[in-house]
């Protein structure tokens, strides 16, 4: 395996932002991963661990340690009864993987249509859509343990899955390189149809899978969230937030805000929505538009998406300039609604 040096990242980055790797090497096999990021534990090296880049902030400065882009393939199919048990190598395309589970008539994941990026980063932060998450599919995550030096699986319940979170984010951060995921899928299904927007798009009837799949992808292209290197509007991360979760008063504080401001009608209500724990989920992208932040407004090569005010697109910038306008953003809905947004993309160097 070669390694090469000064290897401008921002090529590999959906944003097109990043600095240089002190070190980078390309692993094509789960052997030659586990020895890529053992060789640099021993050389103590930093080490970056680089999929599909759709989820990534990398310094102007670059990464100063090693980068192993993992590009691991294969895919393992048992049949039990109803159940098709998938075990996928981490490099595998993510939609990739989608859109052959929907050809299979397999359901679990076709909410999760147009999600750029690689399988290895799902578990990671519990990546979600439209109403469905890869935690409700995942059976085992295979890993390579920094720590323990050995190949082990972690279960659903060692991955500790929360919304947009998991224990690789939390008290394992860093300790794990992902080998391959395992997910469970129902053969036959039927599609989740939980998320109101979907729903209405859907309209009645009884949809297919392959709906399913083509309604969320036209949801996401309407969005800007289908990764297209030829769209000036697709040099983003996706979501650059997370829907905040809050206590109940919080959100009831957060309406009255809203109204007292002008920033909710009479008769209006705002998104949210009650989770399993007792909080509430407020909508991110509402907050930020009625909080006054304008959809394409763009300082310094960075701006907010002209498609969704969740996004934020590279329109020439830095990565200097493109966390600025993310504070810009989240003063600004601090400031009209006591509600601090949290930053989704993982930040490096």
């Amino acid at each position: 395996m070669n390694t090469r040096h000064d290897v401008p990242l921002a090529p590999y980055t959906t944003l097109g932002l990043g600095g240089p790797a002190r070190a980078f090497r390309e692993a094509r096999t789960t052997q030659g991963l586990i020895e890529a990021v053992s060789a640099a534990d021993e050389a103590k090296m930093p080490v970056l661990l680089l999929g599909g880049g759709s989820n990534l902030v990398i310094a102007d400065e670059g990464f100063d340690g090693t980068v192993i882009r993992v590009a691991t393939r294969g895919r393992q199919v048992v049949e039990a009864g109803d159940t098709a048990r998938v075990l996928l190598c981490a490099g595998e395309p993510w939609d990739d993987f989608v859109a052959w589970s929907v050809a299979q008539g397999l359901a679990g994941v076709e909410c999760l249509s147009g999600i750029p990026g690689c399988v290895g980063a799902t578990p990671m932060q519990n990546v979600g859509a439209y109403g469905q998450e890869v935690s409700e599919v995942i059976t085992g995550v295979r890993v390579w343990d920094r720590r323990e030096r050995s190949q082990r699986t972690l279960h659903p319940r060692e991955c500790a899955f929360g919304y947009r979170d998991s224990v690789f984010k939390r008290e394992a951060r860093g300790r794990y390189a992902v080998l391959s995921v395992a997910f469970a899928l129902r053969r036959g299904g039927a599609p989740a149809l939980r998320y109101g927007e979907l729903q209405k798009a859907l309209g009645e009837g009884a949809p297919t899978l392959a709906k399913v799949r083509e309604t969320v992808l036209s949801l996401r292209r309407a969005k800007g969230m289908v990764y297209d290197p030829d769209d000036p509007e697709g040099r983003t991360a996706g979501s650059f937030f997370t829907n905040p979760l809050v206590a109940p008063e919080t959100a009831g504080a957060v309406t009255a805000a809203a109204r007292a401001k002008g920033a909710l009608g009479e008769g209006e209500s705002m998104p949210q929505w009650p989770t399993a724990d007792g909080r509430v989920k407020l909508a991110a992208g509402w907050l930020i538009e009625r909080a006054g932040v304008d959809k394409g407004w763009t300082v310094d090569g960075a701006g907010v998406s002209r498609r969704h005010a969740l996004a934020l697109v590279n329109r020439g910038g830095t990565t200097r300039s493109l966390l600025a306008m993310a504070e810009r953003v989240r003063s600004r809905v601090r400031e009209a609604f006591g509600v601090t947004l949290e930053i989704e993309p993982e930040r490096v160097g």
